[in-house]
Formats: structure tokens, C-alpha cells, sequence
């Protein structure tokens, strides 16, 4: 059986200045360091004899410019998945990282009822499942090569990280088949 690597990768800093919480907003593109990381990111892989074949990204731009030099590097067109967006939240477009105690607002606190769902966006287990079914539609799309998938930071963070701990990564279509989670 051939081996396949999928690289799971954050997009590059993305220009923010006025600290919105952008989430599945348009518009939110690289600033120049962003652009640099991608660039770095294709050098490395190109330079270590990788196999890139495949190079899937979120619609979002931010993703999108992110996984172009290692396109180019490889002479690949990318792609997009839309299992690869943000977590939805209902905090987009807030100036959260400028002042957090805009998060203390009375009127939001309707979206802290339940932390563990979470309320304020999508329930992590449906970001899991659906950064799941990417990885497994990345085995097919690249087997026996190296695929590179391009999210924003939703799951690679950790918090798909943490759900998988303990189980095994897909590694065939039938790994991938079996009821999830274990």
C-alpha cells in the first residue's frame, strides 16, 4: 500500500489592523509578513524533495493566497473545499482583539449559555466531522503523494487535534468508511 501525507497548515497572518474577529468574513487578506510565511512554507517543501500533488484550501482569500507558492511551486492548480472554512461564530465582525471586554456586553451574553456546544458558533463536534470528511476526500485526492490542505486556524489549533487524540488517523478509504468517532 502506498503512503500518503496530508500537510494540514493555518494560513499566514492575515492584515487586521482594527482587530475584527473576521471568522467566515470576505475580504480579510495576508498582510506582508502572511505572505512571506507562504512563501517560506512553498521554499521549504519544493527545496526537501516533497511530493506535493494536490494543494486544497478554504474559499476564504486568506487560505487561498496562502496555498498559492506552493502551488506554483509545484506547477499545481489549487483547489478549494468548503469543509475547510472558519468555525461559524457569532462574534464575526466584532472588535474582539482590540478590547476582550467587548465580549462582556450584556447583550451578548445570551451566546455564553453553553461553552461545551459551543453556543456562540458551530458545535465543535460538526467542525471535527466536517474537517474529517476534508482529510478523507484529501487520501483519495492525492494517494500514494503528499497533499497540502490550507484552513484557517478552526481545527488545526487543536481543537480537531484534541477530538482525534487516541484515534487513529484515517490512513485508507476503509479507515476513513468506519463510524467516527471510534
Amino acid at each position: 500500500m502506498a503512503r500518503t501525507t496530508i500537510h494540514l497548515m493555518r494560513h499566514g497572518e492575515v492584515h487586521n489592523p482594527e482587530g475584527i474577529l473576521y471568522g467566515r468574513l470576505p475580504g480579510y487578506h495576508l498582510s506582508t509578513l502572511g505572505h512571506q510565511m507562504a512563501q517560506q512554507v512553498a521554499d521549504v517543501l519544493s527545496a526537501s524533495g516533497h511530493d506535493i500533488t494536490q494543494v486544497v484550501t478554504s474559499p476564504l482569500e486568506r487560505a487561498r493566497e496562502t496555498g498559492a507558492p506552493t502551488a506554483a511551486a509545484f506547477g499545481l492548480a489549487p483547489t478549494t473545499d468548503p469543509r475547510l472554512i472558519e468555525a461559524g461564530n457569532a462574534f464575526e465582525g466584532v472588535a474582539v482583539n482590540r478590547n476582550r471586554w467587548v465580549l462582556a456586553r450584556p447583550t451578548l451574553w445570551s451566546s455564553y449559555v453553553n461553552p461545551l456546544r459551543p453556543s456562540w458558533g458551530e458545535p465543535y463536534r460538526e467542525i471535527v466531522e466536517r474537517m474529517r470528511g476534508a482529510v478523507v476526500s484529501a487520501l483519495d485526492l492525492a494517494e500514494g503523494h503528499e497533499v497540502l490542505l490550507v484552513s484557517p486556524p478552526a481545527c488545526p489549533s487543536g481543537r480537531c487535534a484534541s477530538s482525534w487524540r487516541g484515534a487513529p488517523w484515517p490512513t485508507t478509504r476503509a479507515d476513513a468508511s468506519a463510524p467516527w468517532p471510534p
